[in-house]
């Protein structure tokens, strides 16, 4: 589903809330640029902490997104409402 997803953001048949693209621009140059919150060479495995937080973030945000497209849709998630049998 997350391939439907992407696509549709790609095409322009959803749009993502701003907030969510600075987030996840945010994320992705802070992931390449070599300064760090928290350094990594001074604290070791401690200074992943900020790192992954931001990963975290971002993770939420997008799947926040596309929990909002698939209600858009009319995505259920498998839920199927029946009534019992008398």
């Amino acid at each position: 589903m997350w391939w439907k997803f992407f696509r549709a953001v790609r095409r322009g048949q959803y749009k993502v809330a701003p907030i969510t693209w600075i987030a996840l621009v945010g994320t992705a140059i802070y992931a390449v640029v070599p300064v760090d919150f928290i350094p990594e060479l001074i604290l070791g495995p401690i200074g992943l902490v900020d790192d992954l937080g931001l990963l975290g973030v971002a993770a939420v945000l997008a799947t926040r997104e596309k929990k909002r497209w698939e209600a858009q849709l009319g995505y259920d998630d498998g839920i199927i409402d029946v009534d019992p049998l008398d």
